[in-house]
Formats: C-alpha cells, sequence, structure tokens
C-alpha cells in the first residue's frame, strides 16, 4: 500500500499529468477510469503499472483481476493520495501509466484518415478522435500546432479513442508523405457543399482551429475545399461538430451503394 506523497510512482503520475515535455521524455501518458481501462485492456495495450484505490466497485476490482491476470503491475494506494492525483472530480479509484504509441505505424493502403490542424481545445480535439474512430478513421495525423493528443483532458474526452485507432504525431513533411495518393479535404466555408463533394475515393479530412481556422501548411497541402450548408446563417460550427458532420458524410456516401443493392 503507497502511504507516502514522495512515492516513485506517484511522482511520475504528477509529472505525466503535466506538461507534454514530461509526457514524452517518458513515453508515456495517463488513463483513469474504469473505462478506459477496460478499453486499454482489451486493445492489449502496454501498461507500466496500475494503480488502485482502497474502495473501488465491483466493476472496479473485476477490472483489478483482470490486469493481474495478464500480469500487470497493481499496486494500492490511499483514497486520499488517489484523489489528490486525480485530474476529475470523482474518481474511480484507478489510475494506469501506459506507453505512449510509436509513430513507426504504417499501412500500405489509407483511404480514410483525420488531420486535425491547430486545435487547442482538449475537449475539441478528443471529440474529433472518438468521432473518427466511431466513423471507421484508419488513422489520425497531428500536425505540429495541435495540442497533445495523450494530455488527460484529451484522453478523457476520446473516450477509449486512443486505444482503437493510431494517433500519429507528425511533422508536416511527413504528413505530406503518408498521405500521398490521397485526396486532401480541407473542411473550409468557402469550399464545395459536402452534399456535392464525392467523399468515396480515398481521402484525408483537415479540420482547422477554432480560431484561426487552418495553418498555411495545411492550406498548401489541401488539395480542395468542403463546406458544411449552413442555411440559419451562422459563420461557423465547433470544430468537432463540423468534423464529425463531416466525417459521417464520408460514411453515408461510402455506404450509398450497398444499402441501394439491400
Amino acid at each position: 500500500m503507497i502511504t507516502s506523497a514522495q512515492n516513485l510512482k506517484l511522482k511520475l503520475v504528477r509529472a505525466l499529468l503535466g506538461r507534454p515535455k514530461e509526457r514524452r521524455k517518458a513515453k508515456a501518458f495517463v488513463a483513469e477510469g474504469v473505462r478506459l481501462l477496460e478499453e486499454a485492456l482489451a486493445a492489449n495495450w502496454s501498461f507500466r503499472f496500475v494503480l488502485a484505490g482502497e474502495t473501488l466497485s465491483e466493476r472496479g476490482e473485476a477490472l483489478v483481476a483482470g490486469l493481474q491476470a495478464r500480469g500487470v503491475e497493481v499496486e494500492r494506494v490511499t483514497d486520499a493520495l488517489l484523489n489528490s492525483l486525480s485530474d476529475t472530480e470523482n474518481t474511480q479509484g484507478l489510475l494506469a501509466v501506459l506507453d505512449l504509441p510509436t509513430s513507426d505505424w504504417q499501412r500500405s493502403t489509407l483511404d480514410f484518415v483525420l488531420i486535425p490542424d491547430q486545435i487547442r481545445d482538449p475537449g475539441n480535439l478528443g471529440t474529433l478522435l472518438r468521432t473518427a474512430a466511431a466513423a471507421g478513421a484508419q488513422a489520425v495525423f497531428l500536425p505540429p500546432e495541435t495540442t497533445d493528443a495523450f494530455a488527460p483532458k484529451v484522453v478523457r474526452a476520446g473516450m477509449g479513442a486512443h486505444f482503437r485507432l493510431p494517433i500519429l504525431p507528425l511533422p508536416w513533411d511527413e504528413i505530406r508523405a503518408r498521405t500521398s495518393g490521397l485526396r486532401l479535404l480541407l473542411a473550409d466555408m468557402d469550399g464545395l457543399s459536402c452534399w456535392e463533394t464525392d467523399l468515396r475515393p480515398p481521402l484525408a479530412l483537415i479540420v482547422g482551429g477554432e480560431a484561426e481556422g487552418a495553418s498555411p501548411a495545411a492550406q498548401a497541402l489541401a488539395t480542395a475545399k468542403v463546406s458544411i450548408p449552413m442555411p440559419g446563417g451562422m459563420e461557423s460550427l465547433n470544430a468537432a461538430v463540423a468534423g464529425a458532420i463531416l466525417m459521417f458524410e464520408v460514411v453515408r456516401q461510402r455506404q450509398m451503394p450497398r444499402i441501394a443493392n439491400q
């Protein structure tokens, strides 16, 4: 039982919950709560260790047993200390340190990629990641000016998306190389309506940030622009909402032939 705030595992968790620099240095991040740890376990993610509080729900205890059966190190910690670490108001008594994914992931053929550009709000980025996973995107490429996808608030908002699809921080030159052969569509109010754009061919969708929109690098990479009709006259949509509409328009168009043949 960990009872000291100076414990080395607790110090590591505090560092990882802080700056992206610490996460990159340790090549690790923190996930918290029963559901996220269940998702990580189901995905066979690499765990460093798990901290478990003194009082857990029945589901939490079952998860601890499952983790230990897989050989994951689980250490108990006092509820007071765990609550002091938690990034949430109502902790579920479980917190894990997990390995960051490597950027060496490659796939020979890609036909649906999300590129969230200059997305600074953690909630928006987490929602975009969750939507990309739900819509069947094969990968998410994160440009340099986008917030850290493995920050605690992004991981929490992603609701398990981090364990379901590759999320790769990449420089623009590597994004360009990895999207070679794809149509690069930039979400932009001046683009062609998504209802009139053919989204069935292989593509990468670039969704610009909340305040400044897409970066010059993203605009230079894009081969076309796509917009969302807004008959109500609003100037723009929240980045996560716009991304969700466009991603599921891709899903709708790609399922149309199959539906028509049923």
